[in-house]
């Protein structure tokens, strides 16, 4: 009896060992969600700090970006825009090999050149030297003396991982190679970092557009370099700003002439 009674009884034990595994395990389930719904949270944290430490900070695009330092003259029918990073070697490699033709097409006033000075190495190396530079070479504009430092900078260029544009010194030792521009007024436009913040705004209005590398050329608003297969030479260029200046004159003739046959037909 003592045995047929523990047979009676053991599926009931059973049963309520089984009731309450399955209760563990939906508590299990519960907690499990819960941990998912945390891990989410903190990884859309994460995100946002992640943007902000790749862009320096949330509220860069707060502020007013400087103007493009312009080159040439104010009549010139071509306006070639580059947006370029002093630590940048791609931005190296496009002035040396095409500063002359340009200083060239600026002399003989066939195009204005728009220079949007930003700072993507700094976001991507580390460090301040593409600010610091920036804010050098605007500086070097208020003395007249942009194209000159602009140029020797890029000559200057450190290897990409060193931040040797950061030392404020040696942006002011460099100015010394350029007759008028190391002056009281340069020195503390340097170490007071004045376009600094305007220079980060400009940085921050570039990665929001749609362009996304350095040095990006913009020749009438059209993209021309960085096509493996149309790449951009100093004579392709030469024939582009022709080309874009007699189009330009070729408007304005015949703007000329419309407006005069208006007059002729009003009359």
């Amino acid at each position: 009896m003592s045995e047929n009674g523990n047979e009676g009884r053991r599926p009931a034990v059973e049963r309520l060992r089984e009731q309450r595994e399955r209760e563990q395990a939906a508590e299990k389930r519960k907690r499990g969600i819960k941990v998912g719904l945390v891990a989410v949270a903190v990884l859309a944290v994460v995100g946002v700090i992640g943007y902000a430490a790749a862009g320096g900070s949330l509220g860069d695009g707060d502020g007013e970006a400087a103007a493009p330092i312009s080159e040439g003259k104010g009549q010139a029918p071509v306006t070639l825009t580059v947006y370029e990073d002093f630590r940048c070697p791609g931005c190296a490699s496009f002035e040396t090999r095409f500063k002359d033709t340009l200083h060239e097409l600026v002399e003989d006033g066939q195009l204005r050149t728009e220079y949007h000075l930003v700072t993507i190495i700094d976001g991507n190396m580390g460090g301040n030297g593409s600010r610091a530079a920036a804010n050098a070479a605007h500086c070097a504009k208020d003395a007249g003396k942009f194209t000159p430092y602009h140029d020797l900078l890029f000559a200057s260029q450190p290897p990409e991982q060193e931040d040797t544009f950061a030392d404020q010194g040696y942006l002011i030792e460099l100015a010394g190679q350029i007759p008028g521009l190391d002056s009281p007024e340069f020195r503390s436009c340097v170490r007071n970092g004045t376009y600094a913040e305007k220079v980060r705004a400009t940085n921050a209005a570039f990665t929001a557009s749609e362009h996304n590398a350095t040095p990006t050329v913009l020749l009438g608003g059209e993209n021309v370099y960085g096509d493996p297969a149309d790449p951009l030479t100093p004579e392709s260029l030469r024939e582009k700003v022709a080309g874009l200046a007699k189009a330009a004159d070729g408007g304005k003739a015949g703007g000329d002439g419309t407006g005069a046959g208006g007059d002729a037909a009003g009359s």
